[in-house]
């Protein structure tokens, strides 16, 4: 009996998706025990032989660091865990992320020793998470400092008089519309946000001066929002060494008396995840105007620690 030639290609076409579907389910489930055992051990499969953490604060500080802080509070729970690497690499960014962050760093300094080690950049609110640390080392280039808050909000009105436009704005109180891209910035409005940075502003000013043992009129001096480098930071106390990341390790590996050759595992999100604004930086990096574009879509709300060029 002849086979039907249509059957037959039916047939063909069945188990090829069957084999497409069996090896997406096998892909998926590898996927998804790679990145459990990723989870379970901060990115690194150190066991509980002793060893130490690196943790990389890099780019622009969120507003939301729960993911760095649960991280932090895991591995100071961790009894095998000995110290911790904190490699920064930011310019800054907004306030409640640097606080939260540095509070995070602070809880797990009190109970393991901790060396921060400064990139091209560790500024504002990268400098405020760096100050818990046991020793903070630097490059001579390194751009640090830049102690002080920002707060800015556009002003269109003058725009939308030109073409036209009239914004009415209920507020339950004088002050509640302020700051407003749709109306200029009362006198009053103006002394009640000078007020609000003034306050963060000391909240920086006593961090630094509680974490780097210094006298709050000496930090208040440094902290006019001016950056240093690694060289002048040194020298006014603000850093305490000049070295690199593996000179950070060294004096780390020193004071845990740990063998030169201990493990050292990643945490935080950066050793779990991929970096995606990375990936399409490099996928648009020949495309005319995606670098500014890309610069452009980082927002922060509110004010900000943060050190502009």
């Amino acid at each position: 009996m002849d086979t039907d030639p249509d059957m037959l290609l039916h047939a063909a076409s069945l188990r090829r998706r069957l084999l497409v579907w069996r090896g997406g389910a096998v892909a998926f489930f590898v996927l998804a025990c790679i990145v459990a055992v990723l989870r379970a051990g901060g990115g690194g499969l150190v066991g509980h032989a002793p060893h130490l953490v690196h943790m990389k604060l890099e780019g622009i500080i969120p507003s939301d660091e729960h993911e760095n802080v649960e991280a932090l509070q895991k591995a100071a729970d961790d009894a095998s865990v000995r110290g911790l690497v904190l490699e920064v690499s930011s310019p800054g960014g907004a306030v409640t992320g640097g606080e939260v962050l540095h509070d995070a760093v602070a809880a797990f300094a009190r109970r393991k020793p901790v060396v921060v080690s400064m990139g091209a950049v560790a500024a504002s609110a990268g400098y405020m998470v760096s100050v818990p640390a046991a020793r903070i080392f630097a490059n001579r280039s390194t751009l640090t400092g830049s102690i002080g808050v920002i707060l800015e909000s556009p002003d269109v009105s003058g725009l939308l008089d030109r073409v036209g436009v009239h914004v009415d704005q209920l507020v339950s109180g004088p002050m509640k519309g302020q700051p407003s891209m749709v109306q200029p910035l009362s006198p009053e409005g103006r002394e009640m946000l000078q007020g609000v940075i003034a306050d963060l502003y000391g909240f920086f000013v006593n961090v630094v001066a509680q974490d780097r043992h210094m006298p709050v009129d000496r930090v208040k001096q440094l902290a006019d929002g001016r950056p240093y480098t690694g060289q002048q930071a040194v020298a006014l106390g603000l850093v305490d060494q000049i070295g690199s990341m593996a000179d950070a390790r060294k004096w780390l590996i020193g004071i845990t008396h740990l063998p030169d050759d201990v493990q050292v595992s990643d945490i935080g999100p950066t050793a779990t995840r991929i970096n995606w604004r990375r990936w399409i930086s490099g996928i648009l990096s020949g495309v005319p105007g995606a670098e500014f574009l890309l610069k452009e879509s980082t927002a922060l709300d509110g004010a900000v620690a943060i050190w502009k060029l």
